[in-house]
């Protein structure tokens, strides 16, 4: 069964509404990146994100990729939960970058999770949104269901790539 957080649509001011908790423990490991919204900070393929606990509310994030000319692309930051009446809103922030949404719309701890985050700058908008799966390939099914979700929230699930490594 998935955990469905979003709300039916979303507009460039109105963000997803947050409806269930997730618990940051059972987050923690390894998350294989089987689809994404294309970014001008992720280029490689076969991202992983690895979440381990820092305190409560925080856990650290590392994630990695491989790149076209065969080295692999890293980072490190930290997650936390910004408020505790929305624990599956959580801010990312890498290197000291200023934070950014992380909220995790549907997820069931041991197969798949789906990530959005959604900022304006101006009259620009950013949005952001990930399927990862604890293993390399997620099912068919699954990935309908999570692109159906996405695209209820108003985000058009068709301009997500395969960013998977099998």
């Amino acid at each position: 069964m998935l955990l469905n957080l979003a709300s039916n649509k979303t507009s460039a001011t109105t963000p997803l509404i947050g409806v269930f908790s997730v618990c940051l423990l059972q987050y923690i490991g390894k998350w294989y990146e089987i689809q994404k919204l294309p970014t001008n900070f992720q280029k490689g393929e076969c991202g992983t994100a690895t979440y381990s606990p820092k305190s409560p509310g925080v856990i650290g994030v590392f994630n990695r990729e491989l790149l076209k000319d065969g080295t692999i692309n890293s980072i490190a930051g930290s997650a936390k939960v910004k408020n505790p009446e929305e624990p599956a809103k959580l801010e990312v922030s890498f290197n000291g970058t200023p934070p950014g949404p992380y909220w995790v719309l549907s997820t069931d701890y041991q197969g798949h999770s789906l990530v959005y985050g959604c900022q304006e700058f101006g009259v620009f908008r950013g949005e952001l949104a990930w399927i990862l799966s604890r293993e390399p390939t997620l099912p068919d099914e699954t990935l309908e269901e999570l692109h159906s979700i996405l695209n209820a929230a108003g985000v058009d699930a068709s301009k997500m790539c395969w960013s998977g490594c099998i």
